[in-house]
C-alpha cells in the first residue's frame, strides 16, 4: 500500500516536473517577442520518457503557432502517442490564419497536455480544454501561473481589459527636467540628450518589442522624431501621434509613408496624406480612454508612450499605465518642463553607465 507521505512526495515530484517544462515553454517563447502581433508569443515543449523530443515558439504572424511548430519539430512521430505537449498558453480551438492547435493535437493522439495559462480570448476561453478532454486527453491546468502571466501580459491585457499593455517611457536630468527652458532650446535647436547611447540604444530594443508607439503633437513639432528602430535590428512599431489641430506637415518623419501610423485628431483633414490612417476623438472628454479605445479597435495590444510631458501624465493622471521606465542621467537643466509625476511600485533600478534605469510597475 502506498502510504500518504509517498502519494504527497509523487505529487511534488510531478509538478516540479510541468514546471520544469513550462518554464523551458516561457524560455522559448520570447524568441517571438515582437513578431506574433496581435498573436501571443506562445512556447511549447514535446516530452517522451523523460526527454524533450520536440520545441517551437509562435511563427510570426499569419505563420504557424508554437504547437504546430513543435509537432512539427519531432523526428519520430510515433512517439507523439506516449508523450506530453506543454504549452504557456490554452491551445486554440478555433480557425484563424491556421487551423485548430488542439485538432492538430488531438490528430496525433498526443495523450498528456499540460498548460501553463486558459486563454481569455472569447473564441478560446476554456474551449480548447473541452475538446482535448473529450477526446480523451489527459490535461492539466496552470502550472507556474504568476510566470505564464508575467510573460503573457501584453495578450491578456488586451482580452481582459480591452486595451493595449501600456509602457511609459521617459528619460529626466538629475535635477527632475525632461527638456530645457524654451529660451534655450530657442538659442540652440538642436536635440538634448539627456540619456547616454546605451540607453538610446536600448529604448530602439523596446521599440521593436512593442507594437506601437505613441507620442503628441509637441514631441513632434520640437523633435521630429522618426520613432523607428534605426539603432536596432528589428520591426519598426507602428507610430501613434496625437494632433489635434493637425499641426504637422510633411517636413515632419511621421508623415513619410515609412510606417503605418495612426494620426489621433479632432477632425479628418480636406487633404488627408496618403497612408496615413486618421481616427477622430472628442479631446476634450475622457482623452486617454478614447486613444486606448482605438488602439484595441485597431488590435494593437502593446503600446510605448514616449511623450512629451502632458501626454504621458495624462495616462498617468488616468491611471491607465502598466509599466514605466524612466532614465535619469547626470546633466542638469536647472529649469524647463518638469518630468511627469507617477507614483507606483518599484521594481528594479538598473545602472547603464552614467544613467540609473528604474521601472515602476502599476500599484
Amino acid at each position: 500500500m502506498i502510504t500518504n507521505n509517498l502519494l504527497i512526495l509523487f505529487y511534488f515530484y510531478e509538478v516540479k516536473i510541468h514546471e520544469k517544462y513550462i518554464s523551458r515553454c516561457i524560455q522559448l517563447a520570447k524568441n517571438g517577442l515582437g513578431t506574433t502581433f496581435p498573436n501571443p508569443m506562445v512556447g511549447s515543449v514535446i516530452v517522451h520518457e523523460g526527454k524533450i523530443i520536440g520545441e517551437g515558439y509562435t511563427s510570426p504572424y499569419g505563420g504557424s503557432h508554437a504547437e504546430v511548430n513543435a509537432i512539427n519539430s519531432v523526428k519520430d512521430k510515433v512517439l507523439l502517442k506516449k508523450a506530453a505537449i506543454y504549452v504557456t498558453l490554452e491551445p486554440c480551438s478555433h480557425f484563424g490564419k491556421t487551423p485548430p492547435c488542439a485538432d492538430l493535437i488531438i490528430k496525433h493522439q498526443i495523450p498528456n497536455v499540460v498548460i501553463g495559462l486558459l486563454d481569455p480570448h472569447e473564441k478560446v476561453a476554456g474551449k480548447g480544454i473541452e475538446k482535448l478532454k473529450a477526446a480523451g486527453c489527459n490535461v492539466t491546468v496552470v502550472v507556474l501561473e504568476k510566470e505564464c502571466m508575467e510573460h503573457h501580459k501584453r495578450f491578456l491585457t488586451s482580452h481582459t481589459k480591452k486595451r493595449p499593455y501600456i509602457i511609459l517611457k521617459w528619460a529626466e536630468t538629475a535635477d527632475g527636467f525632461i527638456a530645457p527652458a524654451q529660451d534655450k532650446r530657442n538659442n540652440n535647436p538642436e536635440p538634448y540628450w539627456i540619456s547616454n547611447p546605451y540607453s538610446q540604444q536600448l529604448v530602439h530594443q523596446w521599440r521593436s518589442q512593442e507594437q506601437a508607439i505613441l507620442v503628441g503633437t509637441n514631441t513632434v513639432l520640437v523633435d521630429n522624431p522618426k520613432l523607428n528602430v534605426r539603432h536596432w535590428k528589428g520591426r519598426n512599431p507602428i507610430r501613434i501621434v496625437l494632433d489635434r489641430e493637425l499641426k504637422i506637415d510633411n517636413k515632419h518623419h511621421v508623415l513619410d509613408g515609412s510606417v503605418k501610423t495612426i494620426i489621433i485628431t479632432a477632425q479628418k483633414p480636406e487633404n488627408p496624406h496618403k497612408g496615413i490612417i486618421y481616427e477622430v476623438i472628442d479631446f476634450e472628454n475622457n482623452l486617454v480612454t478614447q486613444i486606448c479605445d482605438i488602439l484595441h479597435k485597431h488590435d494593437i495590444i502593446s503600446v510605448i508612450i514616449e511623450g512629451g510631458a502632458k501626454t504621458l501624465q495624462s495616462f498617468i493622471d488616468s491611471e491607465l499605465w502598466d509599466e514605466a521606465r524612466i532614465f535619469k542621467g547626470k546633466s542638469q537643466f536647472r529649469e524647463g518642463l518638469e518630468s511627469p509625476r507617477i507614483h507606483g511600485f518599484l521594481e528594479s533600478e538598473t545602472q547603464i553607465e552614467s544613467d540609473i534605469l528604474t521601472l515602476l510597475k502599476h500599484d
